[in-house]
């Protein structure tokens, strides 16, 4: 049978080598490992042409609109040692075509070396990591080549390629943190092997790690992949010795939180051109005797980029563009020498988004998400089981307004609306907030293993991004427990962009629940929520940010005190800004002892010593808990120092003395909604 009918006329060519393998030869030593005998020359590309079956492009991307698919492995899975030549691959045996998983699985553990074409979607019912034994090669043929509900598993093997289909979706619903006993569901393991080639993949939304790199596994290379909508996504390690050399370049990463990767005790990780797109935790980690060179990547909203997280760590940090980002970018020690090991061409950091994200991941499988309505559900009978999969789905850059249904249940996950996901509805499906539950449970003063705090704005339960977007009926809730692990700041929400709307949302915690932040100190960020409920009891609404509570209920939580139960508004204004918040015609309520909660505090902000902070509470029911003095004094700075009104407001916490400055009725007609909103009018109001 040809391969043309094998593949089909429109997909790649398939060219397996007649030849033998290259007899096996010694792994040349790393420059600075201390090896007594000399440097050997690394085996060029060219050199090793014969080992290993080539995957070419179709027509359209071999002449000139995409980059060219190498014939054979690059980087360190092209080297000679532990007795191969290099990655070949199957390319020694037999071709055949599974269409099944069973089919998949019994040619995955033959004894034989195979090149195993991958035809349609092969899921399995029930998950399952199925065994492969050395000498294969894993192609995807067409469009839509998957593996569903199913990894890989190389234990003690060797000389395995994976190139150009997907392996997804064995995510259980609600393990968002990978935590469950049963939960071993990675899209691929790799256990004490050696030269394995992963290229031209895209894996997603696996229940543990994407690929997880273990026991000394050694002579890899990752190249051009996709590896998204994931917590954990790409961990080195599981051991004490210092052995695997591995390349990784040209991948997309991006909607993940760690392991990003993570790569402990690595002798020689040669990670360039990676595009690091919207990380939630970390990017980039040494660990332990980690030798790792970073070079010529680019990493776009990632929160600590690059991390040498031990004394022995040795992290190289050249050439690398940071967007958007915060925290560390660490730099320390030599490491090596990627070109004493073998010949590599780098591009340009700055055009790796283009570049990569034009040229990763599977041919022909790449169609973005169009759907405008997509369902998230812990059940099985949504489109996704997460709700951060679900943003993940849509395409960055994309402007086309798209909602997404969240179905019954608590999610424990902390969920990202990336800011190139602008015009995005959240919305629980029912009309009851209390029926959908984000939670997560990060306090600000919490630990990162990796040193320093979560920080404010890392503990966010969930952070608005990207303007235009609208959350509705639906409870969002920072569980950090301050009763019994003490006292810190634990936001449920921060909102960083503008126009932004909370319709009927619930905010739940203790200290700063909701933070209304901005970008920067000249951005503007303006918020609006109607009838929505928020609780916490101190700061628990604050920030430079522009918000109108229109409607809502603030519920102040009673901490115990007969004196002091807390503050509700902590502003930090831009001095140049009229408008900070507005609370008007909600209701302010707690079970406190009457007098004991004041209205706010003035925050000036160390990063903003100028600060004016602003806010008006209008037209409102206060309850009895409001102080007689109605705004405290903070860190130094008197409460008179804020721009502090109230005005008609009613209760048996409304009180009219000089602790509560009221607004004139001309006054009163220049802070209205409208005139904080400026040229916005949220939907469903005006």
């Amino acid at each position: 049978m040809s391969l043309r009918r094998f593949l089909g006329a429109a997909t790649a060519v398939v060219l397996l080598s007649s030849l033998a393998s290259a007899p096996a030869t010694a792994a040349p030593p790393l420059q600075g490992s201390g090896a007594a005998t000399p440097s050997v020359p690394a085996p060029t590309v060219q050199a090793n042409a014969v080992l290993a079956p080539a995957v070419l492009a179709p027509a359209s991307l071999s002449e000139g609109n995409g980059p060219l698919w190498k014939q054979t492995p690059d980087g360190f899975a092209s080297l000679p040692g532990n007795g191969l030549a290099g990655t070949t691959g199957g390319q020694a045996g037999r071709i055949v075509t599974a269409s099944t998983i069973a089919q998949l699985q019994e040619y995955a553990s033959a004894a034989e070396p195979l090149v195993i074409f991958i035809s349609g979607s092969l899921t399995a019912d029930q998950y399952v990591k199925i065994p492969v034994a050395a000498n294969k090669s894993f192609i995807g043929t067409g469009a839509g080549a998957e593996v569903v509900n199913a990894g890989f598993k190389l234990i003690n093997v060797s000389n395995v390629i994976f190139r150009n289909f997907t392996v997804r979706d064995s995510y259980i619903p609600g393990d968002w943190d990978g935590k469950r006993p049963d939960n071993d569901r990675d899209g691929i393991q790799l256990d004490t092997s050696h030269h394995v080639w992963v290229d031209h993949m895209k894996f997603e939304r696996m229940g543990d790690g994407l690929i997880d790199t273990r026991k000394d596994s050694d002579y890899l290379t990752y190249s051009w992949n996709v590896f998204t909508d994931n917590n954990k996504a790409l961990g080195v390690g599981w051991t004490a010795n210092a052995v695997t050399k591995m390349t990784i370049h040209h991948n997309w990463i991006r909607n993940t939180t760690q392991r990003n990767f993570s790569l402990d005790n690595t002798a020689a990780a040669h990670v360039y051109n990676n595009y690091l797109q919207d990380v939630g935790q970390y990017g980039m980690m040494g660990r332990n005797n980690a030798k790792v060179v970073l070079e010529g990547n680019y990493f776009t909203a990632v929160q600590d980029p690059i991390v040498a997280k031990d004394p022995a760590t040795q992290v190289v940090n050249r050439d690398n563009i940071f967007d958007s980002t915060r925290g560390r970018k660490d730099n320390v020690g030599a490491a090596f020498d990627p070109a004493a090991n073998y010949s590599y061409t780098m591009d340009e950091a700055a055009a790796v988004p283009g570049i990569v994200s034009a040229g990763a991941g599977p041919r022909e499988n790449d169609a973005p998400n169009k759907a405008t309505n997509i369902t998230v559900a812990l059940d099985g009978t949504g489109d996704f089981g997460s709700l951060q999969a679900a943003i993940g789905s849509i395409p960055a850059g994309s402007t086309q307004p798209r909602t997404i249904t969240v179905k019954p249940g608590t999610y424990r996950e902390v969920v990202n609306v990336w800011a190139d996901r602008p015009n995005l509805t959240i919305q629980g499906a029912t009309a009851n907030p209390a029926d959908v539950v984000i939670t997560y449970d990060l306090p600000a003063n919490g630990a990162k293993f990796f040193g320093g705090t979560w920080g404010a704005v890392g503990s966010a339960t969930l952070t608005v991004a990207a303007s235009g977007t609208t959350v509705r009926n639906l409870t969002v809730e920072n569980a950090y427990d301050e009763a019994v692990n003490g006292g810190s700041q634990a936001l449920a929400v921060r909102s960083v962009a503008d126009k932004v709307v909370f319709d009927g949302t619930r905010f739940l915690g203790n200290q700063d629940t909701y933070l209304a932040d901005t970008t920067g100190r000249d951005a503007t960020a303006r918020t609006y929520l109607k009838n929505c409920y928020i609780e916490g009891d101190v700061d628990f609404l604050y920030g430079r940010g522009t918000a109108v509570f229109d409607g809502c209920t603030i519920h102040s939580l009673d901490r115990g005190s007969d004196t002091n139960n807390g503050y509700i508004v902590a502003p930090s204004t831009k001095n140049s800004n009229p408008y900070g918040f507005l609370i008007v015609n909600s209701t302010l309520t707690s079970e406190a002892a009457p007098g004991t909660v004041s209205l706010g505090r003035p925050w000036f902000a160390s990063s903003d010593p100028d600060a004016h902070p602003m806010a008006v509470i209008r037209d409102s029911v206060l309850g009895s808990h409001i102080a007689v003095q109605g705004w405290a004094d903070m860190s130094g700075h008197a409460w008179t120092e804020g721009r502090f009104a109230e005005y008609k407001n009613t209760g048996a916490g409304a009180y009219v003395n000089q602790f509560h400055p009221q607004l004139s009725d001309v006054d009163a007609a220049r802070f209205t909604a409208e005139a904080f909103l400026g040229d916005w009018t949220p939907a469903g109001r005006g």
